[in-house]
């Protein structure tokens, strides 16, 4: 009977796909993402300056924090390897997701306790949790649809928006509760907004059944033998080319995280000490409104920065969605790759701008929040160019029977942009512009690389 319902409700979630409407399912996956991305950037909003804090913490240097933080998020980023590849051989994605919620909220409630090795054993759970967790709930986003279909993209980029909603609401959050509560307390919440993820998913788990498919079952010689025309083009590319392309995808894309992920360690640094926050009225009420009134901008820690990014992903997210579908309907929607290309472009336009903000302030002195501002609009831009679109690229691209191990592929080409972070061990060394330079001229370089391998890489990922 238990068989059947599931077969009735991934039937009627594969109708609704094809019909142009998302399923159900979606908004589960989303939900859950949301507050388990809440509980993970709470963490990691509060992290660098909790290691640096004299009081509540353990007095470490800038750079003892930042080589802790980048050595952790790429550990973080390297666990999907293996919690996909348990999920499409053994376990399945939904109970690989389950577990992974487990450990995650086992490693927040362990930082509530001022302690090196608790601090050491939450970050073990969290890595473990991450990589059963995240590869498979975004595996599961691409399983909800059927192959080919155009709303992939789209749904990659409503499920990156919950993402960024708990991304947003976690440092707002966060801050608050440290003002009034200390910072132990608000890795609490943390725990307790994984807590509501798992409950999402055990309660909506009908919705979800449609998704939770082994590409091992699924993958297979078709009956008696028959050779049937292949339904995408994709189809008719051998496998080792498939993985090849998505190979050099990750190689380039790990740059852009390297820059991107400053903003939980040299990003947050800037803000905390050379950015003038209570010298904007307007930024003051935004920031009021949406704390709703328990965070003072003359106390304010760097930690508040890191909604700034977030914040941006949610409000753009629907007017880009907007913008591929209308351009899809005139056949002139960009290819994945060459959405990736324009992002890494604009994550250098971005790094260039903060250049200018440090030169401004003479690389010391504090300046106006706009700076940080912009820079995060026009890198937020890229991001949605990119990361979005480099997950529903793996769900096109890859095997069936081998998409959550290349989904963990994905994420172990961001862990190892996350481990190039540690450049954040010069900012104390280099002037900052310098370091701003650096990095900007890093993704630019890279963007030019992939426009160069455009028109291979179009031949080996036909139509996506």
């Amino acid at each position: 009977m238990a068989d059947a319902t599931t077969r009735q409700v991934a039937s009627r979630e594969a109708v609704e796909a094809q019909s142009g409407r998302h399923p159900r399912g979606l908004f589960v996956l989303f939900a859950a993402e949301m507050w388990e991305r809440f509980s993970f950037y709470t963490m990691l909003a509060l992290f660098t300056l909790y290691l640096q804090d004299t009081q509540a913490g353990f007095g470490w240097t800038k750079a003892q924090a930042t080589g802790l933080y980048s050595n952790y998020l790429m550990f973080v980023y390297f666990s999907p390897l293996l919690g996909g590849w348990l999920a499409d051989r053994k376990l399945g994605y939904r109970r690989s997701v389950m577990i992974g919620g487990f450990f995650f909220f086992i490693g927040n409630l362990l930082l509530t306790v001022r302690s090196l090795p608790a601090v050491y054993a939450a970050l073990t759970c969290l890595v473990i949790g991450n990589g059963f967790f995240k590869p498979n709930v975004s595996a599961m986003v691409g399983n909800l649809y059927h192959e080919g279909s155009h709303l992939k993209d789209r749904a990659y980029n409503i499920f990156y928006m919950g993402i960024n909603v708990g991304a947003f609401l976690a440092p707002l959050i966060a801050e608050a509760v440290k003002q009034h509560y200390g910072v132990h307390t608000a890795f609490g919440v943390a725990a307790g907004g994984m807590v509501i993820s798992v409950t999402i998913l055990w309660r909506f788990k009908r919705l979800i059944a449609g998704a939770d498919r082994r590409g091992a079952k699924q993958a297979g010689p078709d009956p008696a033998g028959a050779v049937a025309a292949p339904a995408r083009p994709i189809d008719a590319v051998p496998n080792r080319k498939r993985i090849g392309a998505l190979i050099i995808v990750y190689l380039v894309v790990i740059v852009f995280w390297m820059v991107f992920h400053q903003n939980g360690s040299t990003l947050t640094y800037w803000a905390n000490d050379n950015t003038d926050w209570a010298s904007s009225g307007l930024l003051s009420a935004i920031v009021w409104l949406f704390s709703f009134g328990t965070v003072s901008l003359e106390r304010v820690s760097g930690t508040l920065s890191n909604a700034i990014n977030p914040f941006f992903v949610v409000t753009l997210t629907f007017p880009l969605i907007w913008f591929w579908r209308r351009l899809d309907r005139r056949n002139r929607e960009p290819a994945t790759t060459t959405k990736i290309m324009i992002g890494m472009f604009l994550t250098a336009i971005s790094f260039y701008l903060l250049f200018l903000g440090a030169r401004m302030g003479g690389d010391t002195g504090r300046v106006s929040p706009w700076w940080l501002i912009g820079a995060y609009f026009i890198i937020t831009t890229g991001e949605l160019m990119l990361s979005p679109m480099g997950l529903a690229l793996v769900s096109k691209v890859a095997p069936a029977h081998l998409r959550g191990l290349m989904m963990g592929g994905w994420f172990a080409a961001t862990a190892i942009g996350n481990k190039l972070t540690m450049i954040g061990v010069y900012w104390e060394e280099w002037l900052h512009s310098t370091f701003f330079l650096v990095l900007g001229s890093a993704a630019l370089v890279m963007g030019f690389v992939l426009c160069g391998l455009l028109r291979p890489l179009k031949k080996w990922m036909p139509g996506v």
